[in-house]
């Protein structure tokens, strides 16, 4: 009778501990893996995947934080890219030296693909947002997701002048 007792108490501890999602056993593990499995998304910005024990959020990088200072215009969080990338976009003055700025995309390992320089369209010598196009070329990488990095330029070298647009993205094909 003592050992039936013991069995209970083990199964409802396992029943408890798989309930709270300690003993989650499921494939999902971040957003794009609770959608894949076809858990519901809330309609939010950035959006939300719940499995019904967890919440994950969509990674966006950074385009919130730096709204202020520089938008992509035709490329989104997440978008599924390939080669050749027009981007346009725009970006405060101050974003540019010399009417110009590098930009660089990433493999899901961070290995760089290809560098650019993203051209001001404008007048430049501004606070205000100046347009910017840049067009990347690149041979299409062997992980499925990667990164758009925007960096302000910077000539001066110092840590503290650097800031940067962080976009994740997605490949296509060729």
């Amino acid at each position: 009778m003592n050992k039936w007792w013991w069995a209970v108490l083990v199964v409802i501890l396992l029943v408890a501990l798989w309930a709270t999602g300690f003993l989650d056993t499921s494939q999902v593990h971040d957003f794009r893996s609770c959608v894949e499995a076809g858990n519901p998304v809330m309609e939010s910005y950035p959006r939300q995947c719940s499995d019904g024990v967890h919440t994950y959020t969509e990674d966006i990088g950074n385009v919130l934080e730096k709204a202020d200072v520089i938008v992509l215009d035709n490329v989104v969080p997440n978008q599924t890219i390939s080669s050749p990338l027009k981007l346009e976009g725009r970006a405060v003055g101050q974003w540019y030296f010399e009417a110009s700025f590098p930009v660089e995309l990433k493999d899901g390992n961070g290995a760089t693909i290809v560098t650019a320089v993203a051209e001001a369209q404008g007048d430049w010598m501004t606070e205000a947002f100046v347009p910017f196009e840049v067009t990347l070329k690149f041979t299409t990488p062997v992980t499925s997701t990667g990164t758009l990095v925007l960096h302000k330029d910077n000539p001066s070298g110092e840590v503290s002048n650097d800031d940067e647009l962080v976009v994740p993205v997605s490949f296509g094909g060729e």
